[in-house]
């Protein structure tokens, strides 16, 4: 499989067009090396003062003025209309994660649009940040420490099953789907979670406090899922 435009050893952050405040960007921008902009969020990253070291999509939303400020060199067009920049950026990096921020909060039509490609590129660990919630597609198994009674949704974009240790409600037994049964406002009832599930169909949604043991978690999943046929 092509490896893409952007190969890291370490997480990658990726920045969209929405919603994604200094207060946000600036915490992601000390986790990782490597800043990669989708389209027109080459303007945050900018703002922030950081030239990005890519900027990837079909350029339909980066501004003269900003494209002027970065290399020639670090701005990859892709034509085609059938995926979204953000789906654009993700098969194209190749990292052990994605810190993706400026896809959540804004617009519901975009998250939902997000979400849907981190099912689509199940072999592309990424995890979307925004002021309330971080999200990432469970690997085939996650284990991750929160305090007690932590918010605890999984949801379904798939027919999938598994089974829980550390929820209130176990999902063992259950088979989720999107139109059926879903795992949303679950909650810890001890201080370690592990998950396994038997397809790349289940997001993981927990509280924005959560992203350094969801990350961690993620980095130190025992593997991940392949790609796509």
């Amino acid at each position: 499989m092509n490896s893409g435009l952007i190969r890291s050893q370490s997480p990658v952050l990726l920045v969209g067009g929405g919603d994604c405040p200094a207060e946000l960007l600036e915490p992601l921008l000390a986790r990782s090396a490597i800043r990669v902009a989708a389209d027109g969020g080459a303007a945050a990253l900018l703002g922030a003062g950081v030239t990005p070291d890519a900027v990837i999509g079909d350029l339909d939303s980066l501004s003269a003025a900003d494209r002027a400020r970065i290399p020639a060199d670090r701005v990859h067009r892709i034509a085609e209309q059938d995926s979204t920049d953000f789906d654009k950026c993700l098969r194209n990096i190749d990292a052990p994660l994605v810190l993706a921020a400026g896809f959540l909060g804004a617009r519901l039509d975009h998250q939902l649009a997000a979400m849907t490609v981190l099912a689509r590129r199940p072999d592309r660990p990424c995890l979307l940040v925004g002021r309330e919630d971080v999200v990432a597609l469970c690997p085939p198994d996650l284990t991750l420490e929160l305090p007690v009674g932590s918010r605890f949704s999984l949801f379904p974009m798939g027919p999938v099953g598994g089974t829980s240790r550390g929820l209130r409600w176990p999902i063992d037994g259950l088979r989720f789907a999107p139109d059926r049964v879903t795992g949303t406002s679950n909650e810890t009832d001890a201080p370690r979670v592990a998950l396994s599930l038997d397809a790349p169909k289940m997001l993981v949604i927990l509280p924005a406090q959560a992203l350094a043991a969801l990350e961690r978690a993620l980095l130190h999943a025992p593997s991940r899922w392949p790609a796509p046929a």
